[in-house]
C-alpha cells in the first residue's frame, strides 16, 4: 500500500502553517488590491472639482465671473428667489451667483453700498425712499439702479383674535421684527402715518411668534411674499388670526392693495374669506459699477444671462412669485441699469409681454388712466390682486 506523502519544508518536517501567518499573507493580499482600488479611485474625476491645475489659476477662475448677491433672512422669500437664481444662471466658471444671507431688505441697501463683493441685493422700494429722503444718501440715484421689480412682499399683522383691527393696538407691544429687516421700515412707516404709537420690539420672527403664544407681545409684524412657511405651519384653532390692514390715501405712495385669502394660509383665514393688506415691491437692485470695469463686466453677464433665462424662472419647480412679475414694470424715484433697459428693449421685441397686455385691457375696462407713473404702479399691484381673483373663479 502506498503511503501518502507528508507535506514537508526543509528535512521532511510537515508544515502547517498557523492562523498567524493565513492573517498575515490575507491581509497583505487585500493590501495589493486596495492599492489597485484606490490609485483608480484617484484617476476618477469628482464634478465641480478641477484637477492639475496651479492654485494661481484655480483662485483667478473662481473669482472672475462670480456676483454676490445679498438676498435676506434665511427663511424669507427673497432668499429662495435669490437661490433659484443662482440655480438657473450657474454656468461653471462663466458665471456663478453667491446668494448671501443678511439681515433683511432694509439693511441690503447698506450692503450694496459699502459691504465688500456685494453687487446686487434685493431690497424694497420704500427702503430707497428712506434712505433717499430720511438717511439722504449722497448721490444715491446715481450709485444705484435697478435691474427688475420683483414680487410684492405683503405686510403680515398677526395677533390673537381680541385685537380686531390696527387702533386696537395702541399703546400695545408689538414685534416690528430683526433690525435691518424689511418688516421694521415698513412697520415703523405705517403706524407712524396713521398716528397708532405702539411699543415697539425687535425680536427675530421665531422668539416673537413664541412670545406672542405666551402673551408676552399683542402682535407681530413680517414684510414677506406670501405664503410663507411661517405663517402656513401654524395650526387651525391657534387663536391667531391676520389684523387687516385698510388701504389709504395715507399709505397710496409708497404701498399696493393686497389681500390673503383662504388658499394662502388655510389654517388663519376662513374658507372663501380674505383679509387686506398693503405690499411693498420688492426690487432687485445694482450698485451702478463704471461701465468697463471688472465689476460691471460681471453685473452685465448676470443681466444678460437672467433675461436670457427668464421663461426657466417662469415654470416650476421654481416659485410661483416669478410668474407675477413684470419685466416692463418701474419703479417709481429708480432709474433702470443701462444694461438691464437694453435687454427689455430686445426682448420686448422679441416676444410680446402678456402681462402688460392684459394689463392695458384691464385699465381700458375700467376707463381710468394713470396720471403718474407711481400711480401707474399702484393700478398694475391692484391688477395683479383684480386677477388673482378673477382665476380663483374660474376654479
Amino acid at each position: 500500500m502506498q503511503r501518502i506523502r507528508e507535506p514537508h519544508v526543509g528535512l521532511g518536517r510537515p508544515f502547517f502553517p498557523s492562523l498567524h501567518f493565513v492573517a498575515i499573507a490575507a491581509l497583505a493580499a487585500i493590501a495589493i488590491l486596495a492599492s489597485g482600488s484606490l490609485a483608480t479611485a484617484q484617476t476618477q474625476l469628482v464634478p465641480g472639482v478641477q484637477r492639475d491645475a496651479p492654485e494661481s489659476s484655480l483662485k483667478v477662475n473662481r473669482n472672475m465671473w462670480t456676483v454676490g448677491v445679498a438676498a435676506g433672512l434665511l427663511e424669507g422669500t427673497n432668499m429662495r428667489l435669490a437661490d433659484e437664481m443662482a440655480k438657473v444662471l450657474d454656468d461653471g466658471d462663466n458665471l456663478r451667483v453667491l446668494p448671501i444671507v443678511s439681515h433683511g431688505a432694509a439693511s441690503n441697501l447698506d450692503d450694496l453700498l459699502y459691504l465688500r463683493g456685494i453687487d446686487v441685493a434685493i431690497t424694497q422700494s420704500d427702503v430707497f425712499e428712506y434712505f433717499r429722503t430720511e438717511r439722504k444718501t449722497t448721490n444715491l440715484a446715481e450709485r444705484v439702479h435697478y435691474i427688475l421689480r420683483l414680487p410684492v412682499s405683503e405686510l403680515h399683522i398677526l395677533a390673537r383674535t381680541d385685537v380686531k383691527k390696527l387702533e386696537d393696538l395702541r399703546g400695545k407691544r408689538v414685534n416690528f421684527g430683526p433690525p435691518g429687516s424689511g418688516s421694521a421700515l415698513t412697520a415703523s412707516i405705517l403706524f407712524q402715518r396713521l398716528g397708532i404709537d405702539v411699543q415697539q420690539a425687535m425680536v427675530n420672527n421665531q422668539t416673537a411668534l413664541q412670545q406672542l403664544r405666551n402673551g408676552e407681545i399683542d402682535a407681530l409684524i413680517r414684510s414677506i411674499g406670501k405664503p410663507v412657511d411661517f405663517f402656513t405651519k401654524i395650526p387651525s384653532g391657534s387663536g391667531l388670526h391676520f389684523v387687516p390692514i385698510p388701504y389709504s390715501q395715507a399709505v397710496s405712495d409708497f404701498y399696493a392693495l393686497a389681500e390673503f385669502n383662504s388658499k394662502d394660509y388655510p389654517n388663519l383665514v376662513p374658507s372663501g374669506g380674505s383679509v387686506e393688506t398693503i405690499a411693498t415691491p420688492a426690487v432687485l437692485a445694482v450698485f451702478n459699477w463704471a461701465p468697463g470695469s471688472d465689476r460691471h463686466r460681471r453685473v452685465k453677464r448676470f443681466v444678460e444671462n437672467l433675461f436670457a433665462n427668464w421663461e426657466r424662472l417662469q415654470n416650476p419647480p421654481f416659485h410661483p412669485k416669478w410668474r407675477d412679475i413684470n419685466l416692463a414694470a418701474t419703479v417709481p424715484g429708480w432709474k433702470r441699469f443701462a444694461v438691464a433697459e437694453q435687454q427689455l428693449q430686445f426682448k420686448s421685441g422679441a416676444a410680446g409681454d402678456t402681462t402688460e397686455q392684459d394689463f392695458r385691457l384691464f385699465l381700458r375696462q375700467i376707463g381710468t388712466l394713470p396720471k403718474s407713473e407711481a400711480e401707474r404702479e399702484a393700478l398694475f399691484q391692484n391688477f395683479l390682486t383684480w386677477r388673482e381673483r378673477q382665476s380663483r373663479r374660474q376654479r
